[in-house]
């Protein structure tokens, strides 16, 4: 029979995801994502440079203005500024499955590597070698967190009034025993009411740049513009996914149970920790070592070590404190499941707000690029925060070069003084050795924690008992 006239049939073709304007697919996007996940050493300055590295320089897929923008955006926020920053870009380029992609990404290597070393910190910790290990690491992190004052010290302090705030911050702090979100909030509000007085804090709000060499150039997509209700479904979605699970713990377990307690501190934790996880971990440390007893100041600088250690934001930290927590009260459990179980509970309520900030937040710092006063608001906090992570040095540096400090109070005054008989000779040539390496060698972070971890295992199998 003949077919002249008939219509053809294509094959049914595979049907391929559509790219997206600026030419990124969401599989580019995901592999992009792993990369920067595995790469996410050296801390948020480590992190945040390889993703300018990546994301700016490599792939070109923002502008150098608008990763700026969104950066200040981030360092405002509580939370871990550098997974904010992914998921704020992530969304910016493949809309909420963007920023979830790269936002669990960011976290994913840290969660597991961490949790490994917990387990072996707990099985293997009173063993020569494994305690040897730690006690090198956490020698390093005083020269390390030192570092930290200094870098974040270089770039904030830009004017006498910033001066000004990160000397009261860290005399609030050391000295009186403020609230740390006291000061930060504080601070900000110096800062902002400074700006609109005509006073330099040294900061600036960004501002528009020309986007001609980049994918996503300065256009708005619909997924980025102010919508009253996305944001009503945002913290519909992402309220209940952060709070929920503590709200079952508390009805099925008790407010007295350790993972309510874990549940409800790393929560308000969440909320408060502004300025990057060296700044809230004076905080955090100080809660969990003097108030709740869940761990000893030198398990706190050991996790913190590991953190540094590992990929992925330094505040997962937080997931070794929650480990040590449920390992030690755990219940009807075995022990190594319920320090899982808090450890991953931790994580979960530390960082699944950082989605919310950021998806309910980005559309309305986009539409605000080019203004002012959130740069000096920031650039307030960021000095604020040379004092809190000063506080932060001083109180590790008493626990790592002492064994013992005693408590003093008086004029209003709440201190530590360390007992000058207790001094640690070894963990205090440690810890020169790591200021040398990094200040005048300019050895990294990651070889200095390495190398001294290394040291501490051969002091404690040729000196014996470090402690």
């Amino acid at each position: 029979m003949s077919t002249t006239g008939a219509i053809p049939t294509p094959a049914t073709a595979p049907q391929t995801e559509p790219v997206p304007a600026h030419g990124v697919s969401f599989g580019e996007a995901f592999r992009v994502w792993l990369r920067v996940a595995l790469l996410s050493f050296g801390g948020p300055a480590g992190q945040i440079a390889v993703m300018h590295r990546i994301i700016i320089e490599e792939k070109r897929w923002i502008s150098e203005a608008r990763f700026l923008h969104a950066l200040n955006y981030c360092h405002l926020l509580p939370g871990p500024e550098a997974q904010q920053l992914a998921i704020y870009i992530g969304w910016l380029m493949h809309k909420v499955r963007g920023g979830l992609v790269a936002g669990v990404l960011f976290v994913i290597p840290g969660v597991i590597a961490l949790m490994v070393l917990s387990w072996i910190y707990v099985i293997w910790g009173n063993v020569s070698f494994v305690e040897g290990l730690f006690f090198g690491l956490k020698a390093a992190v005083l020269a390390v967190v030192i570092e930290a004052v200094l870098r974040v010290a270089r770039r904030a302090l830009k004017s006498r009034l910033s001066v000004v705030i990160a000397a009261v911050s860290f005399l609030a702090l050391f000295l009186f025993g403020v609230p740390f979100p006291l000061v930060v909030i504080t601070a900000g509000f110096v800062g902002f009411v400074a700006h609109r007085m005509g006073y330099p804090i040294g900061g600036s709000g960004g501002g528009h740049a020309s986007g001609d060499d980049d994918l996503l150039g300065e256009t708005m997509p619909e997924h980025t513009q102010p919508s009253l209700g996305r944001a009503v479904a945002t913290v519909a979605i992402w309220l209940p996914l952060w709070l929920g699970p503590v709200a079952l713990l508390m009805a099925f377990l008790g407010s007295d149970n350790v993972f309510a307690h874990l549940g409800l501190f790393f929560s308000q934790v969440a909320m408060v920790s502004f300025g990057g996880a060296y700044a809230v971990l004076a905080y955090v440390a100080q809660q969990a070592v003097d108030v709740y007893h869940w761990l000893q100041p030198d398990e706190m600088l050991t996790g913190l070590g590991m953190a540094e250690t590992t990929p992925g934001p330094l505040i997962m930290v937080v997931q070794h404190v929650g480990f040590l927590a449920g390992f030690r009260a755990p219940g009807a459990l075995p022990p190594l499941l319920a320090g899982t179980l808090a450890g991953l509970l931790v994580t979960w309520v530390t960082f699944t707000p950082c989605f919310l900030w950021v998806f309910l937040g980005a559309p309305y710092v986009e539409a605000l690029r080019g203004a002012r006063s959130l740069g000096a608001a920031l650039s307030a906090v960021t000095a604020a925060v040379v004092g809190v992570i000063l506080n932060l040095a001083v109180w590790f540096g008493l626990h790592v070069v002492f064994r013992v400090t005693v408590p003093w109070q008086g004029y209003g005054m709440n201190l530590s003084v360390p007992v000058p008989a207790s001094i640690d000779i070894a963990a205090t040539v440690l810890a020169v050795a790591a200021a040398v390496a990094l200040f005048r060698f300019k050895v990294g972070a990651i070889h200095t924690l390495l190398a001294c971890s290394v040291a501490g295992v051969v002091l404690r199998l040729t000196l014996g008992s470090l402690s």
